[in-house]
């Protein structure tokens, strides 16, 4: 990644100022199957270790793999490579975040669906000036 891009970025990869935090402080504690790294080191504002993620491209929460969310907010303090985590039979895969992308979900009746909107009925009665 260049220099510029790292300086002038901070969704796509890691910032400056991010790999000196985690080349100063920072460290290497497992990656998940999406390429996100992992890392911990130094102390944030309530004295807790502080646990970070370089992401694998741009940056996205919703990328977060749902055996790390945990160890990342501090619900648990071991990370799924130091136990052997299986998914439950109800979870499903991940998919990503598709907002403001064309796999967005429009619900029936949003302006941004596809097809007419169906037209209002039952006991509404749009508001017009001077009723």
């Amino acid at each position: 990644m260049s220099l510029l891009t790292q300086i002038f970025t901070w969704w796509n990869g890691q910032t400056i100022g991010t790999r000196f935090h985690t080349w100063r402080f920072g460290t290497r504690v497992g990656q998940d199957e999406f390429g996100n790294v992992y890392y911990q080191g130094g102390k944030d504002s309530e004295g807790r270790t502080r646990r970070w993620v370089v992401y694998k491209g741009y940056a996205d929460a919703s990328a977060i793999a749902a055996e790390w969310h945990g160890w990342m907010h501090h619900r648990t303090d071991v990370p799924p490579v130091d136990e052997r985590y299986e998914a439950r039979e109800w979870q499903k895969a991940h998919r990503p975040n598709a907002t403001g992308t064309a796999q967005a979900y429009r619900p029936p009746g949003s302006i941004a669906a596809a097809g007419e909107r169906p037209r209002v009925t039952g006991d509404y009665n749009a508001w017009t000036p001077g009723n």
